[in-house]
C-alpha cells in the first residue's frame, strides 16, 4: 500500500484519478469524428449497464446487417443498423459478446454469438447462441464452463481447427478454449492459458496470424503470437497515447498482415489505433457530439470493414457510450470512412 504526505501527494494520484479537463490535456491530441447513429438505450436505467457491442454484416443485403450488445445486468440486446431493438434474450450477468458467421452448429452454418456469463462470480462461464439473420432473433444453445473466477471479457477467434472461445477472467487469466458445437449441447477445451498481472478486459483476435490482443486496464494493451503464452506489451496505459482504463479493443484488418488494432482509452474519452503490422501508433480520435450524441467513458468497441449500406459504405464502428445524456447508455455507430479520413490514414 502506498502512503502519501500532503506535498507529495500530487506524484502519487494515478491518472484515472486526475480530473477529466487534467487527463485530456495531458494525452496526445486526438481529432473528433461525429457518430451517424446510435442504439436504443439499454433498459436498465441509471447503472452501468451497456457494456460490448459485436457486429454482423449482411453480406447480401449490408442496411440490414445486425448488432448484438450487451446489458450487463440482464441479458442481450440485437439491434439493427436504424438502432431500433430487434431482440432481447434475458440471459442475466453477461459482459462481453463476439460473434462468427458460417459456424457450424448442430451440422449447420449459422452465426455463434458468445458472452462472458458472470452470474456466478466465482465460476466464469460461456454463454452460447445462435443468431437468426432473417428474424434477428437469438437463440440459447448453452453454457459451458470457462474456469474457476469472475468472467469478464470475451472474444472469438477462428483458424483451420475451428473457433475458440478467449475468456478473460477479471484477474487477468486468459483461457482459450477450442469449442465443439456437434452434439445437443456446447463443449470444449481449454487449450492454451496465459496470464497478465492485474485486472482485464477487452481483447480480439486477428484470424489471419492469431493473435490475440488483450487490454490489461491500468498497464496498456498487449499482444499473444499464436500459440504463445508470453504477452508482448504494445502500448502502455501510460497518460499519453492510452489513458486509463484501457478497455474495448476492435481489428480492421487490412491485406494480408496490415490493418489497425484500436483501443479505448477511457480515461480521457478517446480511442486509439495502432499499426498491427510493427505495432506502431497511428492516431487518437474521439467521438464528439453531433447529429448524435458523443461517447464517453467507453467499456466495449467492435469494428468490421465492409458495405453497411448508404451511411457506413467503408466499415461500421460501434462504441458502448457511458454518458448517453439523461437516459440510459446505449451505444454509439461511426463510419470506418470517417475514422480514417480524420485521422489520415
Amino acid at each position: 500500500m502506498m502512503f502519501c504526505s500532503f506535498i507529495t501527494l500530487s506524484a502519487c494520484t494515478t491518472s484515472s484519478e486526475l480530473p477529466l479537463a487534467h487527463r485530456i490535456a495531458n494525452a496526445t491530441p486526438a481529432v473528433s469524428v461525429t457518430a451517424r447513429g446510435e442504439t436504443a438505450p439499454v433498459g436498465t436505467a441509471n447503472a452501468d449497464a451497456a457494456d460490448d457491442p459485436a457486429i454482423w454484416r449482411n453480406a447480401a443485403d449490408p442496411a440490414a446487417s445486425l448488432i448484438v450488445g450487451t446489458d450487463k445486468k440482464a441479458g442481450l440486446y440485437d439491434y439493427g443498423l436504424d438502432g431500433k431493438t430487434r431482440d432481447l434474450i434475458d440471459s442475466g450477468r453477461v459482459n462481453n459478446v463476439d460473434l462468427k458467421d458460417g459456424v457450424t452448429i448442430h451440422g449447420h452454418a449459422g452465426i455463434l454469438v458468445v458472452a462472458s456469463d458472470r452470474n456466478d462470480l466465482a465460476a466464469a462461464k460461456l454463454a452460447l447462441f445462435r443468431l437468426d439473420p432473417a428474424t434477428a432473433k437469438l437463440t440459447a444453445l448453452g453454457e459451458r464452463e470457462g474456469a474457476l473466477g469472475e468472467a469478464y471479457g470475451l472474444c472469438l477467434g477462428r483458424d483451420a481447427n475451428g473457433v475458440s472461445a478467449y475468456i478473460v477472467l477479471k484477474d487477468g487469466t486468459i483461457n482459450q478454449i477450442a469449442l465443439d458445437l456437434n452434439g445437443a449441447t456446447p463443449t470444449g477445451r481449454t487449450v492454451r492459458t496465459i496470464k497478465l498481472a492485474t485486472q482485464s478486459e477487452g481483447c480480439a483476435v486477428d484470424d489471419r496470424s492469431g493473435r490475440l490482443y488483450v487490454a490489461e486496464e491500468d498497464a496498456g494493451l498487449w499482444r499473444v503470437d499464436a500459440g504463445s503464452t508470453t504477452p508482448v506489451l504494445i502500448a502502455a496505459a501510460d497518460g499519453s497515447n492510452i489513458v486509463a482504463d484501457a478497455e474495448g479493443v476492435a481489428l480492421a484488418p487490412m491485406g494480408a498482415s496490415d490493418g489497425y488494432v484500436l483501443v479505448s482509452s477511457q480515461g480521457d474519452n478517446a480511442e486509439v489505433a495502432y499499426r498491427i503490422s510493427d505495432d506502431s501508433y497511428a492516431g487518437r480520435f474521439r467521438i464528439a457530439d453531433g447529429a448524435v450524441g458523443g461517447a464517453e467513458e467507453t467499456d466495449g468497441i467492435d469494428l468490421m470493414l465492409g458495405d453497411f449500406g448508404p451511411a457506413y459504405p467503408g466499415g461500421l464502428f460501434v462504441a458502448q457510450d457511458g454518458h448517453n445524456a439523461a437516459a440510459a447508455q446505449n451505444f454509439k455507430l461511426v463510419a470506418w470512412d470517417d475514422i480514417m479520413k480524420a485521422l489520415g490514414l
